[in-house]
């Protein structure tokens, strides 16, 4: 099942022409990831990152762009893991513009892989977040 959250697109999100300017777009699926760990976890990302010592860098992406999201509106971000291996996971995001349900704005896969923070050493996913991960396992493309 996918995790979904919604967020506003601010001014300083923008670009001239009035558009989400795209590097705004991997901070907003940041976003939902940092707010899925937060709401259905119960661990924000600094407790990972800095108590847990764990961190998730990208390694792959891939983004197909199919409408633009303008200034002002709210979008729908969705958050789906499409495989989950022993150290890495393949995420999927979706994002939709509010009161435009069913038109795809952006389709994201992006693979991340599980660190140590500070050293940088890879390593597997603690048996209690791939618990977690397993719920976000998308049954079909």
């Amino acid at each position: 099942m996918a995790f979904q959250t919604s967020i506003t697109t601010r001014f300083g999100d923008v670009d001239f022409a009035g558009g989400l300017y795209y590097p705004t777009l991997f901070h907003y699926f940041h976003m939902a990831f940092e707010e899925y760990l937060r709401s259905e976890i119960g661990v924000d990302y600094r407790m990972l990152f800095q108590d847990y010592r764990i961190g998730f860098p990208l390694v792959h992406l891939d983004v197909t762009f199919h409408r633009p999201v303008h200034y002002g509106g709210t979008v729908v971000v969705e958050l789906s893991v499409e495989k989950l291996g022993r150290t890495s996971v393949n995420w999927r995001y979706r994002m939709f513009v509010e009161g435009e349900e069913g038109k795809l704005a952006v389709d994201c896969s992006m693979v991340t892989v599980c660190m140590k923070t500070g050293t940088g050493e890879k390593l597997e996913i603690p048996p209690w977040l791939k618990e977690k991960f397993e719920s976000l396992l998308r049954v079909s493309k």
